[in-house]
Protein backbone atom coordinates (compact mmCIF):
# COMPACT_ATOMS: atom_id res chain seq x y z
CA UNK A 1 0.00 0.00 0.00
CA UNK A 2 1.23 3.57 -0.86
CA UNK A 3 1.09 6.20 1.97
CA UNK A 4 0.93 9.52 0.90
CA UNK A 5 1.19 12.05 3.76
CA UNK A 6 0.32 15.56 2.38
CA UNK A 7 1.53 17.99 5.21
CA UNK A 8 5.24 16.39 6.02
CA UNK A 9 5.09 18.90 9.43
CA UNK A 10 5.98 17.42 12.35
CA UNK A 11 3.21 14.91 13.12
CA UNK A 12 3.28 13.95 9.09
CA UNK A 13 6.60 13.89 8.85
CA UNK A 14 7.27 11.39 11.87
CA UNK A 15 5.20 9.10 10.61
CA UNK A 16 5.87 9.49 6.99
CA UNK A 17 9.50 9.00 7.98
CA UNK A 18 8.73 5.93 10.55
CA UNK A 19 6.78 4.32 7.86
CA UNK A 20 9.81 4.83 5.70
CA UNK A 21 11.98 3.08 7.74
CA UNK A 22 10.03 0.06 8.06
CA UNK A 23 10.01 -0.77 4.41
CA UNK A 24 6.76 0.67 3.53
CA UNK A 25 5.82 2.77 0.18
CA UNK A 26 5.71 6.10 1.45
CA UNK A 27 5.36 9.96 -0.43
CA UNK A 28 4.87 13.34 1.32
CA UNK A 29 3.52 16.47 0.09
CA UNK A 30 5.36 19.44 0.85
CA UNK A 31 6.04 23.25 0.01
CA UNK A 32 8.87 25.76 -0.15
CA UNK A 33 11.90 25.13 1.44
CA UNK A 34 10.91 22.46 3.45
CA UNK A 35 10.19 20.21 0.16
CA UNK A 36 13.52 21.42 -1.43
CA UNK A 37 15.21 19.99 1.29
CA UNK A 38 13.80 16.63 1.02
CA UNK A 39 14.20 16.23 -2.35
CA UNK A 40 17.97 17.39 -2.01
CA UNK A 41 19.01 15.51 0.93
CA UNK A 42 16.07 13.83 2.09
CA UNK A 43 14.12 13.63 5.26
CA UNK A 44 15.96 14.13 8.53
CA UNK A 45 14.03 11.86 11.45
CA UNK A 46 15.76 13.01 14.69
CA UNK A 47 14.75 10.85 17.63
CA UNK A 48 16.17 9.97 21.34
CA UNK A 49 18.49 7.18 19.51
CA UNK A 50 19.82 8.68 16.99
CA UNK A 51 19.13 10.82 13.27
CA UNK A 52 18.37 8.64 10.35
CA UNK A 53 18.22 10.44 6.99
CA UNK A 54 15.09 9.08 4.62
CA UNK A 55 15.32 9.12 1.30
CA UNK A 56 11.65 9.34 0.11
CA UNK A 57 9.63 10.65 -3.25
CA UNK A 58 8.71 14.70 -2.23
CA UNK A 59 6.09 16.11 -3.99
CA UNK A 60 4.31 19.88 -4.61
CA UNK A 61 0.76 18.52 -6.01
CA UNK A 62 -1.12 14.92 -5.09
CA UNK A 63 -1.64 15.02 -8.29
CA UNK A 64 1.98 14.32 -9.38
CA UNK A 65 1.89 10.80 -7.42
CA UNK A 66 -0.07 7.65 -7.56
CA UNK A 67 -1.84 6.70 -3.83
CA UNK A 68 -3.35 4.05 -2.08
CA UNK A 69 -4.07 6.08 0.46
CA UNK A 70 -3.59 9.88 1.51
CA UNK A 71 -2.97 11.10 5.43
CA UNK A 72 -3.93 14.55 5.94
CA UNK A 73 -1.17 15.96 8.21
CA UNK A 74 -1.69 19.82 7.79
CA UNK A 75 -3.37 22.24 10.18
CA UNK A 76 -7.38 23.02 10.39
CA UNK A 77 -7.02 25.61 8.08
CA UNK A 78 -4.97 24.39 5.35
CA UNK A 79 -7.55 21.20 5.20
CA UNK A 80 -10.15 22.65 2.53
CA UNK A 81 -7.35 23.66 0.09
CA UNK A 82 -5.85 19.93 0.27
CA UNK A 83 -9.29 18.73 -0.29
CA UNK A 84 -9.85 20.87 -3.73
CA UNK A 85 -6.59 20.08 -4.70
CA UNK A 86 -7.13 16.05 -4.40
CA UNK A 87 -10.25 16.15 -6.34
CA UNK A 88 -10.98 13.28 -8.41
CA UNK A 89 -8.91 11.02 -5.81
CA UNK A 90 -11.25 8.77 -4.43
CA UNK A 91 -9.28 6.27 -2.14
CA UNK A 92 -9.19 6.43 1.85
CA UNK A 93 -8.40 9.77 3.51
CA UNK A 94 -7.17 10.03 7.03
CA UNK A 95 -6.84 12.97 8.97
CA UNK A 96 -3.56 13.03 11.11
CA UNK A 97 -4.80 15.64 12.60
CA UNK A 98 -5.73 18.08 16.05
CA UNK A 99 -9.26 19.03 16.30
CA UNK A 100 -12.58 17.74 15.19
CA UNK A 101 -13.63 19.58 12.27
CA UNK A 102 -11.29 18.12 9.60
CA UNK A 103 -13.41 14.64 9.21
CA UNK A 104 -16.75 16.29 8.84
CA UNK A 105 -14.71 18.44 6.18
CA UNK A 106 -13.20 15.89 4.43
CA UNK A 107 -16.89 14.06 4.17
CA UNK A 108 -17.96 16.42 2.06
CA UNK A 109 -15.27 15.33 -0.32
CA UNK A 110 -14.92 11.75 0.11
CA UNK A 111 -16.71 8.75 1.49
CA UNK A 112 -13.64 7.05 3.36
CA UNK A 113 -12.52 9.09 6.22
CA UNK A 114 -10.76 8.09 9.21
CA UNK A 115 -10.29 10.04 12.26
CA UNK A 116 -6.84 9.50 14.19
CA UNK A 117 -6.38 10.60 18.16
CA UNK A 118 -3.07 12.06 17.54
CA UNK A 119 -0.64 11.76 20.93
CA UNK A 120 2.32 12.26 19.24
CA UNK A 121 5.08 14.68 20.50
CA UNK A 122 7.15 15.83 17.32
CA UNK A 123 8.44 19.49 16.69
CA UNK A 124 9.17 21.48 12.79
CA UNK A 125 11.69 24.03 13.05
CA UNK A 126 13.88 23.47 10.32
CA UNK A 127 13.37 22.38 6.58
CA UNK A 128 14.13 18.97 6.20
CA UNK A 129 14.13 18.54 9.79
CA UNK A 130 10.93 16.77 12.14
CA UNK A 131 11.96 15.83 15.45
CA UNK A 132 9.99 12.63 17.93
CA UNK A 133 10.66 13.54 21.74
CA UNK A 134 9.18 10.16 22.42
CA UNK A 135 11.18 6.95 23.13
CA UNK A 136 11.05 4.00 22.01
CA UNK A 137 7.49 4.38 21.14
CA UNK A 138 7.16 7.66 19.34
CA UNK A 139 3.43 7.91 19.70
CA UNK A 140 -0.12 6.35 19.82
CA UNK A 141 -2.33 6.63 16.67
CA UNK A 142 -5.46 4.70 17.17
CA UNK A 143 -8.00 5.16 14.56
CA UNK A 144 -11.33 4.68 13.26
CA UNK A 145 -13.90 5.21 10.51
CA UNK A 146 -15.47 8.52 10.95
CA UNK A 147 -17.96 9.37 11.98
CA UNK A 148 -18.01 6.32 13.92
CA UNK A 149 -17.06 2.16 12.77
CA UNK A 150 -14.29 -0.28 11.82
CA UNK A 151 -13.45 -1.82 8.54
CA UNK A 152 -10.62 -3.93 6.63
CA UNK A 153 -8.98 -0.18 5.50
CA UNK A 154 -8.95 0.95 9.15
CA UNK A 155 -7.33 -2.75 10.46
CA UNK A 156 -4.78 -2.24 7.73
CA UNK A 157 -3.54 1.27 8.64
CA UNK A 158 -3.40 0.63 12.14
CA UNK A 159 -1.43 -2.89 11.52
CA UNK A 160 1.38 -0.40 9.04
CA UNK A 161 1.53 1.87 11.63
CA UNK A 162 1.97 -0.99 14.44
CA UNK A 163 4.62 -2.27 12.46
CA UNK A 164 6.36 1.26 12.29
CA UNK A 165 6.99 1.39 16.05
CA UNK A 166 3.39 3.64 16.92
CA UNK A 167 0.95 1.86 19.08
CA UNK A 168 -1.69 1.91 17.50
CA UNK A 169 -5.13 0.46 17.97
CA UNK A 170 -8.91 0.63 15.62
CA UNK A 171 -11.60 2.27 17.50
CA UNK A 172 -15.16 2.37 16.12
CA UNK A 173 -15.60 5.46 18.81
CA UNK A 174 -12.68 7.53 17.58
CA UNK A 175 -14.35 10.84 17.66
CA UNK A 176 -15.29 10.87 21.38
CA UNK A 177 -11.12 10.49 22.20
CA UNK A 178 -10.53 13.43 19.90
CA UNK A 179 -12.77 15.70 21.58
CA UNK A 180 -10.68 14.43 24.96
CA UNK A 181 -7.25 15.61 22.72
CA UNK A 182 -9.57 18.58 21.46
CA UNK A 183 -9.91 19.95 25.10
CA UNK A 184 -6.24 18.71 25.68
CA UNK A 185 -5.19 21.22 22.72
CA UNK A 186 -7.68 24.21 24.25
CA UNK A 187 -4.36 24.86 26.35
CA UNK A 188 -2.04 25.41 22.63
CA UNK A 189 -2.94 28.61 22.08
CA UNK A 190 -1.95 30.21 26.18
CA UNK A 191 0.88 28.18 25.67
CA UNK A 192 2.28 30.04 22.66
CA UNK A 193 1.79 33.89 23.51
CA UNK A 194 2.62 32.90 27.02
CA UNK A 195 5.94 30.32 26.56
CA UNK A 196 5.98 27.75 28.68
CA UNK A 197 6.19 29.47 32.42
CA UNK A 198 5.28 29.68 35.74
CA UNK A 199 1.43 30.33 35.71
CA UNK A 200 1.09 28.85 32.33
CA UNK A 201 -1.16 26.13 34.01
CA UNK A 202 -3.14 28.81 35.50
CA UNK A 203 -3.91 30.99 32.64
CA UNK A 204 -5.00 27.57 30.36
CA UNK A 205 -7.32 26.50 33.18
CA UNK A 206 -10.18 28.78 31.93
CA UNK A 207 -10.09 27.59 28.85
CA UNK A 208 -10.42 23.91 29.71
CA UNK A 209 -12.83 24.71 31.94
CA UNK A 210 -15.15 26.23 29.34
CA UNK A 211 -14.24 23.29 26.91
CA UNK A 212 -15.46 20.88 29.58
CA UNK A 213 -18.72 23.25 30.22
CA UNK A 214 -19.45 23.30 26.30
CA UNK A 215 -19.27 19.75 25.29
CA UNK A 216 -21.50 18.81 28.22
CA UNK A 217 -24.21 21.48 27.32
CA UNK A 218 -24.16 19.83 23.65
CA UNK A 219 -24.10 16.36 24.71
CA UNK A 220 -21.00 15.33 23.19
CA UNK A 221 -19.76 12.34 24.19
CA UNK A 222 -15.94 12.86 25.39
CA UNK A 223 -13.54 10.25 26.61
CA UNK A 224 -13.07 11.01 30.14
CA UNK A 225 -9.27 12.40 31.32
CA UNK A 226 -9.06 9.25 33.58
CA UNK A 227 -9.57 7.16 30.12
CA UNK A 228 -7.11 9.11 28.40
CA UNK A 229 -4.69 8.68 31.39
CA UNK A 230 -4.89 4.57 31.13
CA UNK A 231 -4.26 4.77 27.21
CA UNK A 232 -1.23 6.33 27.57
CA UNK A 233 -0.51 4.39 30.74
CA UNK A 234 3.40 3.74 30.59
CA UNK A 235 3.57 4.03 26.74
CA UNK A 236 4.76 7.48 26.38
CA UNK A 237 8.31 8.41 27.93
CA UNK A 238 9.88 11.13 27.47
CA UNK A 239 14.00 10.99 27.84
CA UNK A 240 14.10 14.67 27.83
CA UNK A 241 10.86 16.80 27.85
CA UNK A 242 12.56 20.04 27.84
CA UNK A 243 13.95 19.28 24.57
CA UNK A 244 10.38 20.00 23.21
CA UNK A 245 10.34 23.62 23.54
CA UNK A 246 6.39 24.14 22.76
CA UNK A 247 3.35 22.89 21.14
CA UNK A 248 1.84 22.62 17.38
CA UNK A 249 0.96 26.65 17.85
CA UNK A 250 4.00 27.83 19.58
CA UNK A 251 5.71 26.17 16.71
CA UNK A 252 4.03 28.15 13.99
CA UNK A 253 4.50 31.22 15.89
CA UNK A 254 8.36 30.39 16.37
CA UNK A 255 8.12 29.79 12.49
CA UNK A 256 7.10 32.78 11.87
CA UNK A 257 4.39 31.13 9.25
CA UNK A 258 1.86 33.80 9.76
CA UNK A 259 -0.99 31.50 10.29
CA UNK A 260 -2.24 29.65 13.59
CA UNK A 261 -4.70 26.48 13.58
CA UNK A 262 -6.70 28.39 17.18
CA UNK A 263 -10.15 28.93 14.73
CA UNK A 264 -10.05 24.95 14.68
CA UNK A 265 -9.29 24.49 18.40
CA UNK A 266 -10.76 27.11 20.53
CA UNK A 267 -12.99 28.62 18.18
CA UNK A 268 -14.53 25.04 18.08
CA UNK A 269 -15.46 25.64 21.56
CA UNK A 270 -16.66 28.88 21.22
CA UNK A 271 -19.24 27.89 18.09
CA UNK A 272 -20.66 25.28 20.41
CA UNK A 273 -20.73 27.66 23.04
CA UNK A 274 -22.79 29.82 20.94
CA UNK A 275 -25.02 26.95 19.70
CA UNK A 276 -25.77 25.86 22.89
CA UNK A 277 -25.69 29.45 24.81
CA UNK A 278 -22.72 28.94 26.51
CA UNK A 279 -20.28 32.33 27.35
CA UNK A 280 -16.89 31.18 25.82
CA UNK A 281 -14.48 34.37 26.77
CA UNK A 282 -11.31 32.59 27.52
CA UNK A 283 -11.47 30.60 24.11
CA UNK A 284 -12.56 33.75 21.96
CA UNK A 285 -9.98 35.57 23.72
CA UNK A 286 -7.25 33.14 22.87
CA UNK A 287 -8.15 32.99 19.66
CA UNK A 288 -8.21 36.12 18.87
CA UNK A 289 -4.84 37.43 20.73
CA UNK A 290 -2.61 34.42 19.03
CA UNK A 291 -4.14 34.92 15.31
CA UNK A 292 -3.21 38.51 16.01
CA UNK A 293 0.66 37.35 16.86
CA UNK A 294 0.48 34.95 14.31
CA UNK A 295 -0.49 37.74 11.69
CA UNK A 296 1.96 40.29 13.21
CA UNK A 297 5.00 38.19 13.47
CA UNK A 298 5.51 37.77 17.22
CA UNK A 299 7.54 35.37 18.87
CA UNK A 300 6.31 32.75 21.89
CA UNK A 301 6.22 34.80 24.94
CA UNK A 302 4.90 37.95 23.97
CA UNK A 303 2.64 38.58 26.86
CA UNK A 304 2.58 36.86 30.60
CA UNK A 305 -0.08 34.55 32.02
CA UNK A 306 -1.73 37.51 34.38
CA UNK A 307 -1.74 39.74 30.93
CA UNK A 308 -3.71 36.89 29.03
CA UNK A 309 -6.21 36.52 32.39
CA UNK A 310 -6.31 40.05 32.61
CA UNK A 311 -7.85 40.33 28.77
CA UNK A 312 -9.90 37.28 29.55
CA UNK A 313 -11.64 39.25 32.63
CA UNK A 314 -12.02 42.48 30.31
CA UNK A 315 -13.91 40.37 27.51
CA UNK A 316 -16.19 38.49 30.29
CA UNK A 317 -16.51 42.70 31.03
CA UNK A 318 -17.60 43.98 27.69
CA UNK A 319 -19.49 40.90 26.89
CA UNK A 320 -17.14 39.72 24.07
Amino acid sequence: MRWVIYGAGAVGGVVAGRLAVAGHDVAVIARGAHLEAIRRDGLTLRQPSGDTVVKLDAYEHPADTHKDVVVLGMKGMDTEAALVALEGWDGPIVCLQNGVANERAALRHFADVYGVHVILPASHLAPGVVVAHCDPVPGILDLGRYPSGLDTTAEQLAADLESAGFVSQPRADIMRWKYRKLLLNLGNAVEALCGRVDGLDAAAGPVQAEGEAVLRAAGIDVASAEEDRQRRGDIMRWPDASARAGGSSWQSLARGTGTVEADYLNGEIVLLGRLHGVPTPANETARRLVQRAARRGEQPGSMTPAAFLDAVTLSTIDGR
